[in-house]
């Protein structure tokens, strides 16, 4: 049965704030980003399918992948929505294994549990769902032997706290792998990202009444980070070793990086 655990490092790390008040593009609140996934959560995954005409589960089977995550291992995946990455993981540690799927969102976490209890593959027992902040982790140092998140860390308010976070708990030499849109510095991507959000990506959000939740992907990709400016950031947060590879013709991005 799937395990729901609530923490009150749900939002904010330990305090829960007022909510924002002000309409922001892109979305700069920790409350208001729980909002917004709490309200995707219902069609999360058939957007994904249709969005990407379903090739978010190969990016996503790259990002496991690159993890390393082994047979026995104790895992992470942080930011895991409706939980995608930790069934991938869950695969990958087998029954002797451990996965920690942890998100703020509550309402993505009903969904993901929801999800396990209707699978029937043993391994899928070994998840446990916390709802928690990935800037402030309720893990003890050294946990974890691997750790993924994906399309996570550019919705994070504080995205170098996040990844320290994640060094933290990282055992010495073990990877955290994280998936996300790429930030790509060639004119011509950037261009073709811009128009299949405008013309794609909303249009079909609108049919799901959704469209004002999806108009901030834009925006939130251009504050992000490009490969390099990652790499950087994962030096900053700890690790010893980060490198970032664009995929999907430079439209996705993996960032690996090695406590």
């Amino acid at each position: 049965m799937a395990t729901l655990q609530l923490n009150l490092h749900s939002v904010t790390g330990g305090q829960r704030r007022p909510a924002c008040r002000s309409v922001i593009t892109p979305i700069r609140c920790a409350a208001e980003r729980q909002a917004l996934f709490n309200r995707i959560a219902p069609v999360y995954d058939n957007l994904n399918d249709l969005l990407s005409l379903g090739r978010h589960r190969v990016w996503k089977r790259m990002a496991v992948s690159w993890s390393g995550a082994k047979e026995g291992d104790t895992v992470l995946d942080v930011c895991c929505g409706s939980g995608d990455l930790a069934f991938l993981l869950s695969e990958k540690v087998g029954i002797n294994g451990k996965v920690i799927a942890l998100d703020f969102s509550k309402e993505q976490l009903k969904i993901a549990a929801s999800r396990q209890s209707e699978r029937s593959k043993s391994c899928y027992k070994n998840i446990e769902w916390i709802e928690g902040d990935a800037m402030d982790l309720p893990f003890s140092g050294s946990s974890f032997d691997a750790a993924t998140i994906g399309y996570g860390l550019r919705n994070v308010v504080h995205r170098k706290k996040a990844l320290e976070e994640m060094c933290r708990v990282l055992k010495p030499g073990s990877k955290v792998s994280v998936l996300d849109f790429n930030k790509s510095t060639s004119p011509l991507t950037s261009s073709l990202q811009d128009w299949m959000i405008d013309n794609v990506v909303v249009p079909v959000a609108n049919g799901y009444g959704l469209a004002s939740e999806y108009r901030y992907l834009k925006n939130s990709i251009k504050e992000y980070l490009s490969g390099n400016e990652l790499e950087k950031l994962a030096f900053e947060a700890g690790f010893s070793e980060g490198k970032h590879y664009e995929i999907d013709a430079g439209f996705m991005g993996n960032l690996v990086a090695t406590r």
